[in-house]
């Protein structure tokens, strides 16, 4: 119905790849698209996904240059290396890496900031302490991201069935089957609950700072609590990526919800593009539409865990989620847009 902005998605540094994500994105209408990790490399593998070291300027040569005007690409600076050792075990040499290649990242061209879930589930510092998103030590990270102007994307926790017993009682119990990675019921990983203390703690604790929460802040089967995030944190923004099945069964509160908040929701997908997954969220959307099935996380349609039902907005609101909303948060992305 109108021409969107995919504000949250991943090139998994494939680089000689984009003609066919290209393709998909001229087929459906998706005139933008941003690759959150940009400076690191992702592969789906062992149980979940595989982080490895990147260079930004992959990015900046395929697609900022090579395909200007549609794509833009944020940077995790040194908040995404593969979990296992420390984070950091000095803690300010730490930090004073992290603002040098935040500096350089945007000064470059990133739009912004983005921290995986890795953070406040599985890095430790030296001492082996788990580190949350609010740990002071990383303050100044968070507040020099709102200094240059640029937001930051973190996503925190999971479906909160991924932090429950994997029994066949567990609704997700397929998924954590197909993906066991994503499972963080052992005692060793933080309670979903205590998670999601640490994310509202932390926005509050900057509100100079836009915060982007993905997946609906990671509780979409709670959006009463979701609403009250966003009334209370007036900096803070959602999409609904990877969260459709969550939204789709539960269509009546999820369409008042959308039109409630329709300044505080942006478009993103969180799959592998393809004409299928986009027009498949555009019928979630955009119509009426009874019990048809979602994609899995990696985007196919060879299993899901529910169906799902349209939630029919009004254009009006629509306009606002595929790309007026995103073209406000993100630094520069009007001038791309005009371009496009």
């Amino acid at each position: 119905m109108f021409p969107v902005i995919d504000a949250h998605n991943h090139l998994w540094a494939k680089w000689d790849t984009l003609g066919g994500v290209v393709e998909a994105m001229d087929d459906t209408g998706v005139a933008i698209y941003c690759d959150l990790t940009s400076n690191v490399s992702l592969a789906w593998g062992g149980g979940g996904y595989i982080i490895s070291p990147g260079d930004i300027q992959g990015f900046f040569s395929a697609c900022a240059s090579g395909l200007p005007h549609r794509f833009y690409g944020f940077t995790t600076a040194t908040l995404t290396p593969p979990p296992g050792p420390p984070l950091f075990t000095d803690a300010a040499e730490f930090l004073e890496r992290t603002l040098v290649m935040l500096h350089d990242h945007v000064a470059r061209g990133a739009r912004g900031l983005k921290a995986l879930k890795e953070l406040g589930l599985q890095y430790h510092d030296g001492a082996g302490r788990l580190i949350h998103c609010d740990d002071e030590r990383l303050g100044p990270v968070w507040e020099e991201a709102g200094k240059l102007g640029v937001p930051v994307l973190i996503h925190q926790a999971d479906p909160i069935g991924f932090f429950q017993p994997v029994t066949p009682e567990n609704e997700h119990y397929d998924t954590l089957q197909k993906f066991p990675a994503w499972g963080f019921s052992d005692p060793k990983f933080p309670r979903f609950e205590e998670v999601q203390r640490h994310y509202k703690q932390l926005i509050q604790n900057h509100p100079r700072t836009i915060f982007l929460l993905p997946h609906l802040a990671n509780w979409p089967e709670n959006l009463d609590y979701v609403g009250q995030l966003l009334d209370d944190c007036p900096n803070a923004f959602v999409d609904f990526s990877a969260r459709i099945d969550e939204l789709g069964r539960q269509p009546y509160r999820t369409r008042e919800f959308f039109i409630r908040y329709q300044d505080r929701i942006f478009f993103g997908s969180d799959m592998p593009a393809s004409r299928e997954m986009y027009r498949f969220h555009f019928r979630f959307l955009e119509t009426f539409d009874e019990h048809f099935a979602p994609p899995d996380y990696d985007g196919t349609f060879g299993r899901h865990r529910w169906h799902v039902h349209g939630i029919g907005l009004p254009p009006a609101v629509l306009k606002k989620i595929y790309h007026e909303n995103a073209l406000k948060l993100i630094p520069g992305l009007r001038a791309d847009w005009e371009k496009t």
